[in-house]
């Protein structure tokens, strides 16, 4: 080997080497930076659970939509509404309306008298068209085979009243493709549930306005339906009905069901339904986790009880005795973690501290008042 080959190999050899401890010192930093993101992403989280939980949009400009956390990560995508908009006679009934329905949730739909609920409803099922906007349930556009997986209980109720019990609910299935026999299977099934196998043989002109109520979401669910869309399912129910129904809706939920409960009772929402969307004049007001919404609106106070005195608390405004418990009111610069540490730090023993959250139904007021 002559000296100018020589020198030509020693020199792409030092060429090699340096490349390689470049390579592997820009590997090493790149991994350094991903673990100091992967440590701040954990800090946040924990910061996230130790603070404040995250918040839903409220009252948004007009012409913007209203978004909360994507459904999609807790459950099958079942339904998506997007930006739908319906008006009769030149009056917009439903305005930019948007919202998703996952698996094995209970949906409630809110809001006043005339605030679209109904229309919303009916432009799910195609019993009316929207004039803009989409709607996809199951992934594809609603259409015969999406129908039969839908089981609907319209804010009108209506059998046919001269038809035995067992058969409204045998017949009703076979319109929706179960084949007759397990549609009797199911409907015994579902009789037995309810504890009246006994009427089976009657006319549904016979039974009370409470059983024949429990008859129509009986019929509602008898297909085995993968989405429950109620409107008012408790309007006129007595309080044991009211419980076998609710009680049948949280175990539809336990299957994995999707069901959207629309009703005005806001204690049955709250003891129900894992989101809500609150629409008032057509349009959205609210829309997200129960949780989150009742933390949005919570008032700027907590609840405090245990053994010991309540001392003096950085960043309380005042306080007021209710006997078994203590309000101190924030001053707006603090946090409740923030006083819980101090009492905990005071000596206190605290056995009760809990953020004062509105009921379902004082939002519902304050949120169509702010409209």
């Amino acid at each position: 080997m002559d000296t100018l080959t020589f020198v030509l190999l020693v020199i792409a050899i030092v060429i090699f080497m340096s490349l390689r401890i470049y390579l592997h010192q820009r590997r090493s930093k790149m991994t350094n930076v991903e673990s100091m993101h992967s440590e701040k992403d954990v800090g946040e989280v924990e910061t996230a659970i130790a603070g404040e939980p995250s918040t839903v949009a409220v009252a948004p400009a007009q012409g913007s939509s209203l978004r909360a956390a994507d459904p999609a990560a807790h459950g099958e995508v079942r339904v998506e509404v997007s930006r739908v908009r319906k008006s009769f006679g030149g009056k917009d009934v439903v305005h930019d309306v948007s919202f998703k329905l996952v698996s094995g949730e209970v949906f409630g739909l809110v809001g006043p008298n005339g605030a679209g609920k109904t229309t919303t409803i009916r432009m799910l099922m195609d019993i009316i068209k929207p004039d803009g906007g989409g709607i996809k349930v199951f992934d594809h556009p609603v259409n015969d085979g999406t129908k039969n997986r839908i089981g609907y209980l319209p804010e009108e109720r209506g059998l046919y009243r001269k038809m035995r019990v067992s058969d409204s609910l045998v017949y009703l299935a076979r319109l929706k493709d179960v084949e007759a026999g397990v549609a009797r299977e199911r409907a015994e099934e579902l009789l037995r549930q309810v504890d009246m196998t006994a009427h089976q043989g009657k006319k549904v002109s016979e039974l009370s306005r409470g059983m024949g109520q429990i008859i129509q979401f009986l019929v509602t669910i008898a297909h085995d339906p993968d989405l429950i869309v109620l409107d008012e399912p408790f309007a006129g129910l007595d309080p044991v009905n009211r419980m076998l129904l609710k009680g049948m809706i949280l175990d539809l939920k336990a299957q994995g069901k999707t069901i959207v409960l629309s009703t005005h009772m806001m204690n049955e929402v709250e003891e129900l339904c894992d989101r809500i969307l609150m629409i008032n004049k057509g349009r959205v007001v609210l829309y997200g986790s129960l949780a989150e919404i009742k933390w949005q609106y919570r008032d700027n106070s907590v609840l405090v009880a245990g053994e010991g005195l309540v001392g003096e608390i950085d960043g309380i405004s005042g306080k007021e005795d209710h006997g078994s418990y203590t309000e101190l009111f924030l001053d707006g610069g603090t946090s409740p973690q923030q006083v819980l540490e101090q009492l905990i730090a005071s000596g206190m023993r605290v056995d009760r501290f809990e953020v004062s959250t509105p009921s379902l139904n004082e939002i519902f007021i304050q949120a169509v008042k702010c409209e």
